[in-house]
C-alpha cells in the first residue's frame, strides 16, 4: 500500500466510531437534497395545473420544503460539531508521533530537522492538515456519490435522453480535473515551499533583532523580507488561479447543463411529457450533481499533495521509521488525562533525580570514534549551516570565528578517537578552531550519527546514544544556549517536577545566586526570546544550572565560560568540581578549566594530538603550548580591557 493510503486508512480507522458516526451525520447533508428536488417537483406542478391542487395543499409542500432545507441546516452544523472532534484528534496523531520521533527514537534528530525551526513548524501545521484534509474528504465523495447515484435514476425515470445530455459535461469536468491534477500540485506544492519560507524568515528575524539593529542592515532584512513574499504572492496567486479555472470550468458546466435541459425540455414539455415539475427538479439537482466531479477532482488532486505531505513528514522522523510509524495509535487524549507511564520510560532516574544503582557510571569509554561532517550529498549537510550559527560567534582564541568544528568544508569531523571517563574525574577537550571539539561532544552523545566507533557505559555496549545518554545518566550544557519566552523557573525545569531547594541548589552551583536575588520576580522572571532579557553571561549559567538540576551521573559542558569574568569562571568550576556532579567532561580552551582537569585531550583537525594532565602536555606537546600560549594573551588582554 502507498504511504499515503496506508496514513489515510490509519486516520480512518485509529478512532473508527468517531469517524463513522461523523461520516453517518454528513451523509444526509448530501442526500437530503434528493427531498429537497422532489418536494420543488410536486410543488411546481400543483401550481402549474399538472396536479389537482388546492391553495392549502401548495402550502403544505412549500412548508414541507422549507422543512427539508432546516433539516439540512441542523445536520450541518451538528456533523461539523462532531467533526471537528475527530479532525483535531488526527492531527494531534500524527503531530504527536512526529514530536515522539525527533525526541525520543533512535538516531540524532539534527540530521533530519531541516535548516529551520520555521520550516519544522510549517511541516506539522501545513502538511498536518493536508493529509488529514485528504481523509477527510473520502465522506464527502461518499456522499456526493450516493447522492449522484439516486439524483440520476430519479432523472433517467423521467426522462433518459435529458438525463445523459446532463451527464456528459459532468463526465468533462471530471477529465478537467484529472488532466489538470500534476498542474494543480505542483504549483501547490509550491505555494507551500515558499510559505513556508516567509515562516521561517519571519521567525529568524524576530530571533536576530539585536544583530539586524547593530549591522544597521534593519532595511536589508526587510527587503528580503519583502522578496520572500512576493515570491509567495506570486506562487499562491498561480495555485488561486488553477484552482479557480477549475471552479470556473464547473460552473460554465452547470450553466450549461441548465441550458441543455431548458433547450431539450421545450419540446417535451408542449408535448406533455415534461412538466414543470420535473424542470424545478432537473434544475435543482444540477449544482448538486456537480459536488461529485468536483470531489473526485479534489481527490485527484488532492492525492499527490497529500502524498507530499507525509513524505515531508516522515522526513522529520527516524531514519528507520516511516508512514507506518507517522499514522500508528500511540494515544490521544484530548479530554482526558493520559495514563502513567511505562516503568520502562521512567528508568533512567530515581524520585530524586538520581540515576539508579543499575545506572550509576563507573566508566563511560569511547574507542574509534569516526564521523565525517561536509560530505557532498550527506545527510548531515544540513547541520553544518546550524553549527556555523551556533558555533561561529566566538573563536577559541577570542577573535570572531570565521568557522567552527565543523565550518562546512568538505570531510570535518572527528576521526579514530578514543575516550575514557572514570568516575570523579574532570576531562576537558580543547584545540584550535575547526579541531572537532563540538563534533565530539555531540557524537558522544548520540546528536550526531556516529560512522564508526563503539561506546559503552560500565562496559556495556551502548547501541544508541542519544537514548541513553539523558537524564539522569548525562546532562548537556551547549555551546549556545537554548531559553524559552517563558519564566526562568520553567527555563530550568522543562516541565521536571522538582523543589525550589533543588532548583536554588543548582542556580547557586551556577554562580546564579547574586543574579536571581536582583531579579524583583525571582524564579517567576520572564526571560523573553532565547533569554535576551539576561546577560550572555547569565544565560550560560542559567543552562549550567538547567544541566545540574537533573542531578546527572555525567555533566558535559560545551564551552560554556565563554562569555564569563576570569573570577566568576573560576568560582563555577570550583562549585561544580566540588559539589556538582562526579564525573564532568568539559570542553573549553580557557585557563580555569585546563588547571583544574584530570585529563586534557587535545584535538588537532579531528585527530587526538595529545592527552594528559597539564603539566606533561605542556612538555611533550607542541599544540597544548601553542593553545596555552594564546590563550593566556587572550585572557590577559581580557583582563586590561576589563
Amino acid at each position: 500500500m502507498k504511504p499515503v493510503l496506508l496514513v489515510a486508512t490509519r486516520l480512518a480507522t485509529f478512532d473508527l466510531r468517531r469517524y463513522l458516526v461523523g461520516a453517518l451525520l454528513w451523509m444526509p447533508v448530501h442526500v437530503i437534497p434528493l427531498a429537497g428536488g422532489l418536494v420543488l417537483r410536486q410543488v411546481f406542478d400543483q401550481l402549474s395545473g399538472h396536479q389537482p391542487a388546492s391553495l392549502e395543499l401548495a402550502l403544505w409542500w412549500c412548508a414541507a420544503f422549507v422543512g427539508v432545507e432546516i433539516v439540512r441546516g441542523v445536520m450541518i452544523v451538528v456533523a461539523w460539531t462532531y467533526g471537528v472532534y475527530w479532525w483535531c484528534a488526527a492531527a494531534t496523531l500524527l503531530r504527536a508521533n512526529v514530536l515522539r520521533s525527533i525526541l525520543t527514537a533512535r538516531g540524532p534528530a539534527a540530521s533530519r530537522l531541516p535548516h529551520s525551526s520555521g520550516e519544522s513548524v510549517a511541516r506539522l501545521r501545513d502538511d498536518v492538515a493536508g493529509a488529514v484534509d485528504f481523509t477527510d474528504e473520502s465522506v464527502t465523495l461518499g456522499g456526493t456519490t450516493v447522492f449522484a447515484a439516486a439524483a440520476l435514476v430519479i432523472m433517467a425515470s423521467i426522462d433518459p435522453v435529458i438525463t445523459l445530455v446532463l451527464v456528459v459535461p459532468m463526465i468533462g469536468v471530471g477529465v478537467l480535473s484529472r488532466t489538470l491534477r500534476g498542474t494543480v500540485a505542483r504549483l501547490h506544492r509550491r505555494s507551500k515551499v515558499l510559505g513556508a519560507a516567509v515562516t521561517a524568515y519571519v521567525g529568524e528575524l524576530f530571533g536576530g533583532v539585536l544583530a539586524l539593529k547593530t549591522a544597521g542592515a534593519e532595511e536589508a532584512a526587510l527587503e528580503r523580507l519583502r522578496e520572500h513574499n512576493r515570491r509567495r504572492r506570486d506562487a499562491a496567486v498561480k495555485d488561486r488561479l488553477a484552482t479557480d479555472l477549475l471552479d470556473a470550468a464547473t460552473g460554465t458546466t452547470i450553466e450549461l447543463s441548465i441550458g441543455l435541459v431548458l433547450l431539450l425540455a421545450a419540446p417535451a414539455m408542449r408535448g406533455g411529457d415534461f412538466t414543470v415539475g420535473d424542470l424545478a427538479l432537473f434544475t435543482s439537482y444540477i449544482g448538486w450533481l456537480t459536488a461529485l466531479p468536483r470531489s473526485i477532482g479534489a481527490t485527484l488532486y488532492g492525492l499527490p499533495q497529500a502524498a507530499v505531505s507525509v513524505d515531508r513528514l516522515t522526513r522529520l522522523m527516524a531514519a528507520h521509521e516511516n508512514a507506518d510509524d507517522l499514522s500508528r495509535n500511540n494515544g490521544v487524549w484530548l479530554h482526558h488525562d493520559p495514563p502513567p507511564p511505562s516503568p520502562a520510560a521512567v528508568r533512567l532516574g530515581g524520585a530524586d533525580g538520581t540515576s539508579r544503582g543499575g545506572d550509576r557510571l563507573a566508566v563511560l569509554e569511547a574507542r574509534g570514534l569516526t564521523v565525517r561532517r561536509g560530505d557532498r550529498g550527506d545527510r548531515d549537510d544540513r547541520d553544518d549551516r546550524d553549527d556555523r550559527d551556533d558555533h561561529g560567534g566566538r573563536d577559541d582564541h577570542g577573535g570572531r570565528g570565521g568557522h567552527d568544528d565543523h565550518g562546512g568544508r568538505r570531510g570535518r569531523g572527528v576521526f579514530g578517537v578514543d575516550l575514557r571517563l572514570e568516575r570523579g574525574t574532570f576531562t576537558v577537550v580543547t584545540g584550535a578552531v575547526g579541531s572537532g571539539k563540538t563534533t565530539l561532544i555531540r557524537v558522544l552523545l548520540g546528536l550526531l550519527p556516529l560512522h564508526s566507533g563503539t561506546i559503552s557505559w560500565n562496559g556495556v555496549p551502548i547501541d544508541d546514544p542519544g537514548t541513553f545518554l539523558v537524564p539522569g545518566r548525562a546532562a548537556y550544557a551547549g555551546q549556545i544556549p537554548r531559553l524559552f519566552s517563558e519564566t526562568l523557573r520553567e527555563n530550568l525545569l522543562l516541565g521536571r517536577p522538582t523543589t525550589d531547594d533543588e532548583i536554588h541548589r543548582a542556580l547557586e552551583l551556577a554562580v546564579f545566586e547574586a543574579d536571581l536575588a536582583e531579579m524583583p520576580d525571582g524564579l517567576d522572571t520572564v526571560v523573553g526570546p532565547r533569554g535576551v532579557r539576561l546577560s550572555g553571561g547569565q544565560v550560560q549559567r542559567a543552562t549550567a544550572a538547567r544541566a545540574l538540576v537533573r542531578h546527572p551521573e555525567l555533566l558535559v559542558v560545551d564551552d560554556l565560560s565563554s562569555a564569563l569574568d576570569v573570577e566568576t569562571e573560576r568560582l563555577l568550576w570550583e562549585r561544580i568540581a566540588s559539589r556538582g556532579p562526579e564525573t564532568v567532561l568539559v570542553v573549553s580552551h580557557r585557563q580555569a578549566a585546563l588547571e583544574r582537569a584530570d585529563q586534557i585531550i587535545v584535538l588537532d583537525r579531528g585527530r587526538v594530538a595529545g592527552r594528559g594532565p597539564l603539566r606533561e602536555l605542556l612538555e611533550n606537546c607542541p599544540e597544548m603550548r601553542r593553545l596555552w600560549t594564546a590563550e593566556r594573551i587572550t585572557e590577559a588582554e581580557e583582563g586590561a580591557g576589563d
